[in-house]
Order: C-alpha cells, then structure tokens, then sequence
C-alpha cells in the first residue's frame, strides 16, 4: 500500500476527519488533491526566480519562445506536493494582460486533480456552477488528459484535471505545436 493511502487512511482516523451527518451522504465532487495553482504575473522569469530563492522551489517546466509559444511564457515550479505554474503574457493586450492590469499578480487557476474531470463537470454544472471549459481530452506521446473547468469567485477558475491516462508527472494546456506537454523542457 502508497504510503499516500496510508497517511490519508491515517487521517480518516483521525478525530479531525469530517464525519457523515447522513448515512447515505456520498461525496459528488471527489478531489485528488491540487494539480496546479496558475498565477498571472508581469515577469514569470523573475518571479520564478523569487519563488525559488525565497521559497525552495525547484524548477519542473518551462515554455516560452524557446519552446514555441509565441503568447506566452510560463515557469512550472514544484516543491513537495505543490505546484505552481507562474506564467506572463508576451502581448500586448490579451485576456493575462487583462487580468494583471485589472488585479494586480495574482491566481488565476486552481487545478484540482479528480479521478472524473467529465463527471465533476457534469456534476458542479447541474448544481449552478458556470461553465469555463467542458471536458476536453488532450493527449500526445504521453497518453491523454482531460480537462474540464468551471467559474469559481472573481475571475478565478476552477479546472478539474484527469491523468490518470498520463505517464509524465504534469500536464497544462500549453501547446507547441503537436506537443501538448512542457515536462522535462527545462532538462
């Protein structure tokens, strides 16, 4: 047995753990955990650079002009269990732009990991939340991923993603041509 399943399974035993109210009660929006946390920032290299210094962060994956994207770039940092992925817009105006003008640097994506990224979407949606992103399937070499996401509060969104069909560690929809994955880019 994981030892993730034993420490989750420890926890459940735990007092803290929450406890069922009703005996039927089932969970419709199961979590993982977090994926990623994507935060638009004015300089992705130096807040990259900020988040590592300051904070112990280890570069995962970067693309940019180098990699192809002509948009926008984006640093993938990781430390333990999280990740961020801190990205900057290459032009001038565009939906980034947009969105530090109007809030400053700040999260614009919470990626929750889920078994179903096609469920939660149908499930959230049917209970009120507003659509970002029906379930979309993105694969390459790697195997495929699905994507799903819905509006949260602010301008924040919620992205449920599925990997369970996916070999490499992290997956994010920014495209270099056919290729759909930035892991290992950094070497």
């Amino acid at each position: 047995m994981s030892t993730q399943i034993k420490d989750l399974q420890n926890l459940q035993n735990t007092e803290y753990s929450l406890k069922k109210l009703f005996d039927d009660a089932e969970d419709f929006l199961p979590l993982l955990g977090t994926d990623y946390v994507e935060l638009y920032v004015g300089n992705a290299k130096q807040s990259a650079h900020f988040y590592k210094t300051a904070f112990g962060f280890q570069s995962e994956a970067f693309a940019g002009l180098e990699t192809g994207m002509t948009d926008r770039v984006s640093y993938v940092l990781k430390q333990d269990k999280i990740r961020l992925v801190l990205t900057t817009s290459l032009e001038q105006g565009g939906i980034i732009n947009e969105h530090i003008n109007k809030h400053g640097d700040g999260v614009k994506v919470i990626a929750l990991w889920v078994e179903d990224a096609t469920k939660a979407w149908e499930e959230t949606t049917k209970r009120g939340a507003k659509s970002f992103m029906k379930p979309t399937r993105e694969e390459d070499e790697n195997g495929h991923v699905i994507r799903s996401g819905i509006h949260t509060y602010g301008e924040t969104v919620h992205v449920f993603v599925e990997r369970k069909n996916y070999t490499v560690s992290f997956y994010q929809d920014i495209k270099n041509g056919n290729r759909t994955t930035i892991q290992s880019l950094l070497g």
